[in-house]
C-alpha cells in the first residue's frame, strides 16, 4: 500500500534547516514497517541526513558547499535570475533531491545522531513544497 501528500515548508533563509521534528508530526498512523521517501519539489532546494545534535554541523555544510560552488564566477551563463541561482541548482545536484528512510515499528528509524536536513540555496527561495511517499 502507498500514501502520498505534500507538506509545505515554512519559508527558510539560505541554509542547513533541521525538519525531523516537523516532518515526524505530519506522518500520521506510519505502517509497522516500510520505508518513506521525502522528494522537493525544486530545483534550487535539497534534502539531506547528517548530524541533528550539534548546528555547527550544519554552519560548516554551508560554508563547504559554498566553497565548493562559489558565486559571481564568470563561466556561469544562467545569470538573469540573480547571483545564487546557477549555484543553488549546482548545489541541489551534489546534495540531492531526496531521501529514503526505513520505518520500523511505526517510527522513522533514523540513528541516535541522523536528523532529516531541509536545505535552501536561494537567498529568498519562498515556500517549498516536499512530495512524501510511504510504502508499507
Amino acid at each position: 500500500m502507498t500514501q502520498q501528500f505534500e507538506i509545505t515548508l515554512p519559508k527558510q533563509k539560505r541554509g542547513y534547516h533541521l525538519i525531523t521534528s516537523l516532518v515526524e508530526k505530519e506522518l500520521k498512523n506510519l505502517p509497522k514497517n516500510g520505508i518513506i521517501n521525502i522528494f522537493v519539489k525544486h530545483t534550487s532546494a535539497g534534502i539531506t541526513i547528517n548530524e541533528n545534535a550539534d548546528p555547527s554541523v550544519r554552519v560548516d555544510f554551508e560554508n563547504i558547499i559554498n566553497n565548493i560552488v562559489p558565486e559571481n564566477q564568470p563561466y556561469y551563463t544562467h545569470t538573469f535570475e540573480g547571483s545564487d541561482d546557477m549555484p543553488a541548482h549546482i548545489k541541489t545536484s551534489l546534495i540531492g533531491h531526496s531521501i529514503t528512510i526505513p520505518i520500523s515499528n511505526h517510527r522513522l528509524n533514523l540513528g541516535t545522531w541522523q536528523g532529516i536536513y531541509f536545505c535552501e540555496f536561494r537567498n529568498y527561495g519562498g515556500n517549498r513544497k516536499l512530495v512524501v511517499s510511504i510504502i508499507s
